[in-house]
């Protein structure tokens, strides 16, 4: 679909992989509406956009299902329309064996990642099957690939998010709406201190992956493209695309070569 005059939502527009995605888009001349649970996150992105009356700001814990049924009324309001969704909100774990976690964690990491992406969808789809031409892109994760120790609940809140967006792919056929999932594999951003959740080793591991991530910049310009483009997939970075083939090839393998290289985040 057409990026310019057209008006998109992207949630998680406060920070890191969501900012830059909004920035992209106003920068080829849509109109955004950036939503995210924090509000400095959003005045900052504002204030890096001075886009005008092209960019709303919403405040909204996508993982509550009121607040998320309010935006489509409040996004026709600012812009008319909404021709495209991007769903990148998200947020990792603390890094811990099933076995230490209790249920609450798990459930809060499923209600943001997963059910986030559900209640952002399912109120925002009515409004693109009315649109000539539309977009729906969810953001899952590398981890939907391959279990990362420590990062089993997170993985399996974006392994939903990925087979729900493929369902959507599957039952959206012939309409204006096409559906994409989005897989990124390491990316420079914030999402840990985000999260509320510490990396164990993280500035060794920082300096080893110095030059190795992506920058949420460029994973923002593949996730632009991919609004513009409407592809089935898309895998961001060498390790996401290694994975990717190595996972469908050789699960078990994949599943132990990550278990042996990231032994260390449960040490």
């Amino acid at each position: 679909m057409e990026i310019r005059d057209h008006v998109l939502v992207v949630t998680g527009g406060g920070n890191g992989i969501g900012r830059e995605v909004v920035l992209a888009l106003l920068a080829q001349g849509a109109r955004v509406a950036a939503v995210d649970l924090r509000p400095d996150g959003l005045a900052e992105t504002a204030r890096l956009a001075a886009a005008g009356d092209r960019l709303s700001t919403h405040t909204a814990d996508v993982s509550d299902p009121t607040a998320v049924a309010a935006l489509p009324a409040a996004v026709v309001a600012a812009h008319g329309q909404v021709d495209g969704v991007v769903n990148v909100a998200g947020i990792i774990q603390r890094f811990a064996r099933v076995v230490d976690l209790p249920d609450g964690e798990i459930e809060k990491v499923m209600a943001v990642n997963f059910w986030g992406v559900v209640h952002v969808s399912t109120a925002f789809l009515p409004h693109l099957l009315e649109r000539p031409a539309a977009c729906l892109v969810n953001v899952s994760s590398m981890g939907a690939l391959t279990p990362v120790p420590g990062q089993a609940a997170y993985g399996a809140s974006k392994a939903a998010v990925k087979l729900f967006t493929e369902g959507l792919y599957a039952e959206l056929r012939g309409t204006p709406v096409a559906v994409t999932v989005v897989f990124p594999g390491g990316v420079g951003t914030q999402i840990a201190q985000n999260s509320g959740a510490t990396i164990p080793g993280a500035q060794e591991r920082s300096a080893a992956q110095a030059g190795k991530l992506t920058t949420p910049a460029d994973a923002a310009a593949q996730i632009v493209r991919a609004v513009r483009t409407g592809p089935y997939r898309v895998t961001i970075g060498r390790d996401a695309r290694m994975l990717d083939r190595l996972s469908r090839l050789a699960p078990r393998r994949a599943t132990v070569l990550i278990a042996d290289k990231m032994a260390s985040l449960l040490s």
